[in-house]
């Protein structure tokens, strides 16, 4: 895309507010449509159109491989972390007993944290498995796109 000036400037342009927009799907998914994949979508996009007009080596030197791969990883630990922190702090406290501590239960952040407040509990967890969801749906959509174009052409 070196021959179209105008894509590249207006793609610099563009980016900032592509992923203004992702934060706040991100941030506002509590309170209406949006959440971690439809960020995730969205910011992965800013990563890929980048990719598509500067090409592939810039798209990795912005966002690399290995950071990327992490990021896989750590947005599964927090999506899982979350649940399973739910479950100890249910089964610490005395509140839940076995049956009680169930994966991703909002009540027991309510109920066993105190310096939360009633319902901050359940926003604390929503928001954290929201952040682990979208920061995985991020790096899969950008990892998908690095596989796909670095292929190399296939010679008939």
């Amino acid at each position: 895309m070196n021959s179209f000036p105008i894509i590249r400037v207006i793609t610099k342009l563009i980016i900032p507010y592509i992923l203004l927009f992702a934060l706040y799907v991100q941030f506002h998914g509590d309170f209406g449509p949006g959440g971690g994949f439809q960020a995730g979508v969205i910011f992965a996009s800013a990563i890929i159109l980048y990719g598509l007009v500067f090409g592939l080596p810039a798209a990795q030197r912005v966002a690399p491989v290995r950071v990327v791969e992490k990021l896989i990883a750590l947005g599964l630990l927090i999506y899982a972390g979350t649940g399973v922190a739910t479950m100890l702090i249910a089964k610490g406290n005395g509140h839940g007993e076995a049956s009680q501590a169930n994966f991703l239960d909002y009540e027991s952040l309510n109920h066993n944290i105190s310096w939360l407040g009633p319902l901050s509990g359940q926003h604390l967890g929503i928001f954290l498995v929201e952040l682990g969801v979208g920061i995985t749906v991020t790096a899969v959509m950008t990892i998908i796109f690095y596989a796909f174009a670095g292929r190399e052409p296939v010679a008939e």
